[in-house]
């Protein structure tokens, strides 16, 4: 009842005053079923804008923190990312990727729409950044489509670093659904999953029309920021950082 409230009385009509947007694709979202709607990650008001465009829920997984801060300012937080579609991810118990893999993958199984950032992060550029294979894993272990979304725009009204939104017009694009069901099965073999996540990324770059680089977005952030500090960091010939699914950023960071 509170999702609704704040999508159709108080924020989703406050979005849509201020940032007009042009969504394409709606009718690629099924209207039942579990899937996981794969977006590039431009800025944290992507959390915001995609569901307020889209008729059915998106959950989001966040930390299990946002939920449990004591007083009154933690209270208003909680009220405030469950409104928002936002589910607690409990990271005490174990790897915060492996704990957001079972949560999502329940969620899919009991017909949800996730919401899932397969860069793992803000892109720090600009540019469209290698995806992680978690979102491959959720979708063969779920049985469940991946839907592409191209954000547009977003940076814009958010740009990193700022706590102001500025009035910038936006784009979403929905692509069409993605089946991986010829990989039934396979959940776990690393090869198949990085074939998934690498197709998922092929479909946002086409959507969203930016650069792909075929490097993880936190590491560009790395090597960014020791650029800007003026130190070297080696870049090996291929990275190896282990692939897991990073629950997305609400906060801004």
């Amino acid at each position: 009842m509170l999702y609704w409230t704040l999508k159709y009385v108080l924020l989703g009509p406050l979005l849509k005053l201020f940032w007009p947007t042009k969504v394409t694709g709606l009718d690629n979202i099924p209207k039942t079923g579990g899937a996981i709607v794969a977006s590039n990650h431009l800025a944290v008001v992507d959390s915001f804008f995609l569901p307020t465009h889209v008729k059915r829920r998106i959950v989001f997984l966040a930390k299990s923190e946002y939920f449990t801060e004591p007083g009154i300012k933690g209270k208003f937080k909680k009220w405030f990312f469950s409104g928002t579609g936002q589910y607690p991810v409990d990271r005490s118990g174990g790897s915060a990727g492996q704990a957001a893999l079972d949560t999502g993958v329940r969620l899919l199984r009991e017909g949800r729409l996730l919401g899932v950032y397969p860069e793992g992060t803000r892109s720090p550029d600009g540019r469209l950044h290698k995806g992680k294979t978690g979102i491959a894993r959720m979708a063969l272990q779920a049985r469940v489509p991946v839907i592409p979304v191209a954000m547009v725009g977003t940076d814009k009204v958010n740009p990193i670093g700022s706590k102001m939104w500025w009035p910038r017009r936006i784009e979403i694009h929905i692509g069409a659904p993605l089946d991986f069901s010829r990989y039934d099965g396979l959940a776990g073999d690393r090869f198949v999953e990085r074939s998934i996540a690498d197709e998922v990324m092929y479909n946002l770059m086409e959507l969203s029309g930016q650069e792909y680089v075929d490097i993880y977005a936190a590491r560009a952030k790395e090597l960014a920021d020791a650029e800007h500090a003026g130190t070297r960091v080696a870049v090996p010939m291929q990275e190896h950082a282990r692939d897991a699914t990073r629950t997305p950023e609400t906060e801004a960071s």
